[in-house]
């Protein structure tokens, strides 16, 4: 059963992806880990700069006068940038922490930026570009990709291929100069729910290495409303479930999890987790 914190994220999901309002999923998001966020506030917040942003916009011009405002609006007079300082903070991953320090991590800059745009009818779309989040914007004349981490830096073919190229596995491509690597898989766009799966998974991450099992399950418990199908996160929250003696919660993921993934690699290590369960479980009746 969910619980009532979880609801008005799990209704906003269920929505057609299209009109999944981002920044409104990011703050709910936020919630867990500043209970009594005021999501209307920030919110609000979006709509004031996206108002002060149109009042100063030059009248009848096109989509890249449009974006020169933005950068100009967003960097140069409010001072935002990317946190290059302290990246694994877990504030650079929430909206609200985003718009109170101005500073973040390309995707949570990537969400304000696009954000910001849509309100000034520049329909940004976003790019899970390996390593590095990235927007993009169809022109007339074809596509324009822009990094909102480093300041709205439109990004030259050269530059992502070179890009893919640092991150790519060794080998993978090692026969191919940067000139030749294939670009056009990497720009597609990314899905609302891709990009706040990608959110989580961040936080996921950070808490994990942090050693902070409430703040993976909570991570966990909003990636399975986004991603109901992914097996390994409801492993994840299984092992959670354990750590924080939640047995028969752990219990049934994992047996979930079991059902669901057959053929998984790593089935023995659950089934004997399993058995542990089963007998941490029989103690509680």
């Amino acid at each position: 059963m969910m619980g009532a914190a979880l609801e008005p994220f799990a209704q906003l999901i269920a929505r057609v992806d299209a009109s999944i309002d981002l920044a409104r999923a990011c703050l709910l998001i936020a919630q867990d880990a500043y209970p009594g966020l005021d999501v209307e506030r920030y919110v609000g917040e979006i709509e004031r700069m996206a108002m002060r942003l149109r009042g100063r916009l030059p009248q009848n011009r096109g989509a890249e006068d449009r974006v020169v405002a933005l950068n100009q609006f967003l960097y140069e007079d409010l001072g935002y940038w990317g946190n290059t300082d302290d990246y694994y903070d877990p504030r650079n991953s929430y909206l609200n922490e985003v718009i109170e320090r101005k500073t973040g991590i390309p995707i949570t800059m990537s969400i304000l930026y696009m954000e910001l745009g849509r309100r000034i009818g520049l329909p940004l779309e976003g790019v899970s570009f390996p390593g590095h989040f990235l927007v993009r914007l169809r022109l007339r004349g074809g596509m324009l990709v822009l990094d909102p981490f480093s300041g709205g830096a439109p990004q030259s073919e050269d530059e992502l291929r070179s890009r893919v190229k640092r991150v790519i596995p060794d080998g993978v491509a090692d026969d191919l100069p940067a000139s030749e690597l294939p670009l056009d898989q990497f720009l597609e766009p990314a899905t609302n729910r891709q990009i706040l799966s990608r959110v989580l998974r961040n936080l996921k991450g950070i808490y994990r290495e942090s050693d902070k099992p409430e703040r993976m399950l909570d991570v966990l418990n909003r990636m399975l409303i986004v991603t109901p199908d992914a097996s390994a996160e409801l492993r994840d929250r299984g092992y959670v479930y354990q750590r924080l003696e939640c047995y028969r919660a752990a219990f049934k993921d994992l047996t979930d999890y079991a059902e669901r993934d057959p053929d998984a690699p790593d089935l023995d290590e659950v089934r004997s987790k399993l058995m542990e369960l089963s007998a941490l479980c029989a103690r509680l009746n």
